[in-house]
């Protein structure tokens, strides 16, 4: 809870288990999130039981990717903002209070791990991969008259439950072309958007 509104994060998850345990704690130290939703999109190792141990609600997502888990996860979710983000530690759970000093002047509010300072070593943000990146956001923001944008595949993003139920009927997409669907969608609602840098950090598993 924060200034009286909820907070429900998901976080979509393929053979996380190393790692995941330490990452929905590292969330739960925030004190900031009211749910925790973790999508489990048909993991062949331990990560449901890892899941388990933690006081995060566990789903199942049948259907095989990355956008599926994430719209089984927001669909499910209850609280005032919906907070999307990865259990894998590109993100650092301490952003959040980034995020967190806008949400009254933007309903929407996204990442960006292309600003250069904080890429951290070894995160998996080469120079062709970060100029695509900003070049294909740069595209959506002139194609779609929508705010500054300079990453279009960053996943740590808080929208408000009203905003979301503005766009969830047109969210159909299954893969890892998700993210820019979502931002479409919400730049044509004219929904208020600000991006913000994040760190991006090395991930753990493979």
């Amino acid at each position: 809870m924060y200034k009286n509104k909820s907070f429900s994060l998901v976080l979509p998850a393929y053979n996380e288990a190393t790692h995941i345990k330490k990452n929905i704690d590292s969330f739960l130290e925030t004190q900031i999130f009211d749910e925790i939703i973790v999508v489990d999109n048909n993991s062949t190792d331990l990560t449901k039981i890892e899941i388990e141990k933690t006081p995060a609600k566990y789903i199942c997502e049948k259907v095989q990717g990355y956008g599926a888990a994430l719209r089984k996860g927001m669909e499910a979710s209850n609280g005032d903002y919906i907070v999307l983000c990865e259990p894998d530690s590109t993100f650092s759970a301490k952003d959040i209070h980034k995020f967190l000093a806008y949400i009254d002047d933007f309903d929407c509010i996204f990442g960006t791990r292309t600003t250069k300072s904080l890429i951290h070593k070894s995160a998996k943000m080469q120079f062709s991969l970060r100029i695509g990146n900003i070049i294909v956001a740069k595209i959506l923001e002139y194609m779609f008259l929508g705010p500054t944008l300079s990453d279009v595949g960053c996943t740590y993003k808080v929208l408000s439950k009203s905003a979301y139920e503005q766009i969830k009927k047109n969210l159909t997409i299954v893969g890892s072309e998700f993210q820019p669907e979502l931002m479409i969608n919400l730049i044509l609602k004219k929904v208020k958007i600000l991006e913000i840098p994040v760190n991006y950090l090395e991930r753990e598993g493979k």
